[in-house]
């Protein structure tokens, strides 16, 4: 169903110039906007970047121009609608009615507490997706409603894209969001592995502008080496690229970890004092020599040996690891082995090394987040340990599927496309189409919200203000910024915490039978939650600046759109570990238990990617799929503005001219690609700049389902990487998505 967007404003109208940011990525651009009119008739008439803003600097990517196209995208749901199935003359047919907040509101409440009420709290599941940390209503409000769910059935898009980063964080620095962050601005050497920073603008690394900086790194003197079976852009810019063989990250990384003890390279300078089990690090590592795992990973030892040195005698150097090596069946490893070699080189809080950020509202110190913890409950089917009271989101459909007590009959989803997202989407897809009740907070009927009951669209991101609660944690510079709503939304519409607050409310006063505990306790959280809940998200911010005590304000802030900045990023661990008696264990439990296992994978030529696709597998050659991402294409929604997905097919699939040769197949021709879960059909890509013996699809296509109501995104649909990625194919630790080296195979179409 199609909405107007509103209407222009007349071409005599004023002209206004407004500052805020572009949040469609973790780079969070600072923009200009040139606004022409007033109230919710006003229309953005170009976006450019804003040359006075301290992080991004001017910077600007395809991305930002698109949030007009967003704003008044046609196919964008401006109220709430509900599905309804009616006959028709082929069989039944689905619509949406529009209908009004207060019947979708008593709906949602009246559809969640009746599946509660017959299955239990924990037949109730929670999904969010990437977006809602970007969005900062989400994170102030969001709580007051999920909360109240009282259910263990909550995933994320964390569980595909980052959980190693978190798990690691919290075992070794006692947070999960205390991630060091590359000091890409004073760093001499820069290792990056599984990470594509230029199509990215960073990831876990907030770093607009990024393309500027490698080349002053360069031009300093510093080096960056790129490991990765595709040469990226990133890779492309490198002074030295290493095409590493998928999924043998963590082999290469042990690699270099023996290399600093067997060369007597580990100097973890002033750290030394604070680092517990070195010892056990060096005995566990001893049999990854490089030449142990050179036929594993693809890149010789005298190669691994270089880099360790390099690495161990930069003044300020730091290695980086992200998308790559976190999804695959090894990421916990991978990640603990990148913190353990800049903790052993002594570049952990070190200037040009890795260092903890300084925000003006820090979450961690504020005690606004809690620090995390793992495997304190697991999954029902399959005993997939929690983090943070998440569970992997690869468990999610078997959840849905499998019969018997807990078993998720209802689902909540809020800005998340999961079926595109998380691994077997078709498998998800068929879950989806079996639950008694789903609600969507979304602004898309999309592959995952066709098949909810209900849709609560908020306003998109310009129409409400915006301050990056977590974003700022990962900056490679200390800023601070707030940015007012560029336009006005419009009548009648909400914002994201405004349905949450809602929604909080609504369901507290109709759950009240269910909950558990005394009426003390019950009044004091419906007390509490009605106080938040009526606070708009820059009213938290406000009291939150002035607890944090650094003496900035709201006020100041506004005065300021384009953003303060706070500095260059400095050595704050100490205060992080929270002083006195608080040391870096580098030798968890789990991965004390892991670390052995890895030894014949790794070191005597066994494969540790899992079973193949069946029978048929055997008979022809199999491939190792892995994703890629595109400075234009950075999730599946952003695929509906035309300019965006404009120009030369972006979803084809990379293969390197030997493979081609073998499976006698040319370049652009249609080609099937298959695995245990599934099959698609998407055009080939002969290319160099892929490692034999590998594939590559792009993340976040696949819009030819029936009922997706995208236009754009359905003329250019390509094809779902995650309707061949495998659900079983898992992190080793943490049960985190595998999405690197699933094995495939390919034949014409």
């Amino acid at each position: 169903m199609a909405h107007a967007h509103p209407a222009a404003s007349a071409a005599d109208a004023p002209i206004h110039t407004r500052h805020g940011v572009c949040n469609l990525c973790e780079a969070i651009c600072g923009l200009t906007f040139q606004v022409q009119g007033e109230g919710p008739q006003a229309r953005i008439i170009s976006v450019k970047g804003n040359d006075a803003d301290p992080l991004s600097r001017g910077h600007i990517c395809p991305k930002a121009v698109a949030l007009k196209d967003l704003h008044e995208d046609p196919d964008r749901l401006r109220q709430p609608v509900k599905r309804v199935v009616e006959n028709g003359p082929s069989g039944p047919v689905t619509r949406w009615q529009p209908i009004g907040w207060d019947e979708a509101f008593d709906t949602v409440v009246e559809g969640l507490v009746k599946a509660r009420e017959q299955h239990g709290s924990n037949a109730v599941a929670v999904y969010q997706g990437n977006p809602n940390v970007h969005n900062w209503g989400n994170i102030t409000h969001g709580h007051l409603f999920f909360s109240q769910l009282k259910t263990r059935a909550r995933f994320s898009a964390t569980s595909v894209d980052q959980l190693p980063h978190h798990i690691v964080a919290h075992w070794l620095y006692g947070h999960q969001l205390a991630i060091p962050i590359p000091d890409i601005d004073r760093t001499l050497f820069m290792l990056v592995l599984g990470g594509n920073p230029l199509a990215s603008n960073g990831s876990l690394m907030t770093v607009p502008d990024v393309r500027a900086r490698f080349k002053a790194l360069k031009a300093r003197g510093g080096k960056l080496v790129v490991v990765d079976p595709r040469r990226t852009e990133t890779a492309a810019i490198a002074d030295e690229h290493l095409a590493i063989d998928p999924g043998s990250d963590a082999a290469w990384l042990l690699s270099l970890i023996h290399t600093l003890f067997a060369e007597e390279l580990t100097h973890p300078g002033a750290l030394e004092p604070l680092l517990d089990q070195v010892r056990a690090v060096r005995d566990a590592v001893s049999p990854f020599s490089p030449e142990a795992t050179e036929a594993q990973t693809g890149i010789d030892a005298a190669t691994t040996r270089r880099i360790a040195r390099e690495l161990a005698g930069a003044a300020g150097g730091v290695v980086y690891g992200r998308m790559g090596v976190s999804t695959q069946a090894h990421g916990v490893v991978c990640q603990w082995a990148i913190q353990v070699l800049n903790l052993l080189t002594g570049n952990v809080d070190r200037e040009g090394g890795a260092l903890l950020t300084s925000p003006a509202l820090n979450l961690i110190q504020m005690k606004l987040m809690p620090p995390g913890h793992l495997d304190a409950w697991r999954s029902r089917v399959r005993g997939a340990p929690e983090f943070g009271g998440e569970l992997p989101v690869s468990v999610l459909a078997e959840e849905m599927l499998t019969p018997g007590r807990g078993q998720v009959r209802a689902l909540v989803t809020a800005a998340g496309n999961p079926v595109l997202s998380t691994p077997n989407g078709r498998q998800l897809d068929q879950a989806l189409s079996q639950l008694d009740f789903m609600v969507s907070i979304d602004f898309y009927v999309n592959e995952t919200t066709r098949h909810a009951n209900v849709i609560l669209p908020p306003t998109c991101f310009v129409e409400h203000d915006h301050y990056d609660l977590v974003f700022l944690h990962l900056a490679v510079r200390n800023v601070t910024r707030y940015s007012e709503a560029i336009v006005e939304r419009a009548p009648g519409t909400l914002h994201d915490w405004e349905i949450y607050s809602e929604l909080a409310r609504r369901y507290a006063r109709r759950a009240w039978a269910l909950e558990r505990g005394s009426v003390r306790q019950r009044l004091s959280g419906m007390i509490t939650r009605g106080i938040v809940g009526r606070l708009p998200p820059h009213r938290l911010l406000a009291l939150g600046l002035k607890k944090a005590g650094r003496g900035l304000t709201l006020k100041a802030l506004r005065a300021h759109p384009e953003g303060i900045d706070l500095g260059p990023l400095h050595p704050t661990l100490g205060a992080t570990l929270g002083g006195r008696g608080k040391r870096i264990n580098l030798m968890p439990a789990a991965i004390r238990r892991e670390l052995p296992q890895l030894v014949t994978p790794f070191t005597q030529g066994a494969t540790a990617s899992g079973t193949t696709a069946g029978a048929a597998a055997a008979e022809r050659p199999t491939l190792k799929l892995i994703g890629r991402r595109d400075v234009r294409s950075n999730n599946s929604w952003m695929h509906n503005s035309e300019r965006l997905v404009s120009g030369k097919a972006r979803c084809t699939l990379w293969m390197h001219p030997d493979d081609a040769a073998r499976h006698a197949l040319q370049d652009g021709q249609a080609v099937t690609v298959a695995s245990r879960v599934g099959r698609v059909s998407v055009p080939l890509q002969v290319t160099s700049d892929i490692r034999v013996g590998v594939v590559s699809l792009p993340h976040g296509w696949g819009h030819d389902r029936e009922g997706v109501q995208l236009q754009v995104a359905r003329a250019h649909a390509g094809a779902s990487i995650n309707d061949l990625t495998d659900e079983r194919l898992t992190d080793r630790i943490s049960a985190n998505a595998a999405f690197s080296a699933v094995p495939v195979w390919i034949e014409a179409a």
